[in-house]
Order: structure tokens, then C-alpha cells, then sequence
């Protein structure tokens, strides 16, 4: 698959109903301009639709650890290739790095979501706003799953006690 293959709109549907009908298209990066997003670059103006779906998406908490795995798979490989100690030393120096990078990561996931939507030009709040409004969605889904399913739980009850 080439570059512009990959780039074509209409790749991705848009999963949340909630977002609304959409004036941008969702059209998916190229890898190499995925790397970049995930290192902290922007997009160029026909990605806006895309950014938006990777931060509101039902996954965007672990798409946005894996743009953090991603930023830090070159420090990890220069630490495990130039420390000049034993491996379990390495391994440990990699480990904590990993666990405080991912503590930090996600303690500001929010605002750093947030912020790769204001890099595609959408207003501040928008993601926040889109996941409220899917997750209300959600929950009312929900809701009226359980709803029905104890209205058949009672009339199940209701027909074995005869009433």
C-alpha cells in the first residue's frame, strides 16, 4: 500500500455516534506522519477529522500510551545499548524510566490530548466535550439494557408465582 493510498478519505468510519455528523473527514496518517504525531508534530489540515476520532475514540487512553511507548522506544534502546553496566542493570534503569514516564504520561493525559486537538485547529475542550457526550450515550444504552432486562426478570418472576 503506498502513501496515498493510505491517506485516501473514507478509511475510518467514525464509532461514536455521539460526536455528531462531522465536517471533516477521517483520514488516517501515513505511518511516517503517525511517528510524528506520536512524538508530539503536527498534522497537515486534511488530518483534523482523524485527530479528532484518536482522541475521542473509546480507546484514547490507550492510544495515547502508545504514542508514549513510542516516544520513549529511543531513549530505552540508547539506554539498554550505551549504559556501560550489567543487563539486569540496564533492564532496571529501563523499567523505571518506563514506569515514570508512564506515571507522568498519564497524570496529564487530558491536557495532552487536549492540546493535540488545539494543534488541529478545533477549539480548546472539544475532545473533553465529545467524550462527555459519548460516554452520556453509553450510559443511557446501558441504562436501558438494564431496564429491559429487569422488566424480563419480573415478568419471568410474575409468570411463576402466578400473578
Amino acid at each position: 500500500m503506498t502513501v496515498i493510498e493510505h491517506e485516501q478519505p473514507g478509511a475510518m468510519t467514525r464509532s461514536d455516534a455521539a460526536s455528531g455528523p462531522s465536517a471533516d473527514p477521517v483520514v488516517r496518517p501515513a505511518p511516517h506522519r503517525w511517528i510524528w504525531y506520536a512524538f508530539g508534530g503536527g498534522l497537515p489540515a486534511r488530518h483534523r477529522g482523524w485527530v479528532l476520532h484518536d482522541t475521542t475514540a473509546r480507546t484514547w487512553w490507550l492510544r495515547h500510551v502508545a504514542r508514549m511507548l513510542v516516544q520513549l522506544a529511543i531513549p530505552i534502546a540508547l539506554l539498554m545499548a550505551f549504559l556501560p553496566a550489567s543487563w539486569g542493570l540496564r533492564a532496571a534503569c529501563a523499567g523505571g524510566g518506563l514506569a515514570l514516564a508512564l506515571f507522568y504520561s498519564i497524570a496529564y493525559m487530558p491536557e495532552a490530548v487536549e492540546n493535540r486537538v488545539v494543534k488541529a485547529g478545533y477549539p480548546v475542550g472539544t475532545a473533553t466535550q465529545h467524550r462527555d457526550a459519548a460516554a452520556l450515550v453509553r450510559q443511557r444504552q446501558e441504562s436501558d439494557r438494564k431496564r429491559a432486562a429487569a422488566a424480563k426478570r419480573a415478568a419471568r418472576y410474575r409468570d411463576r408465582m402466578g400473578r
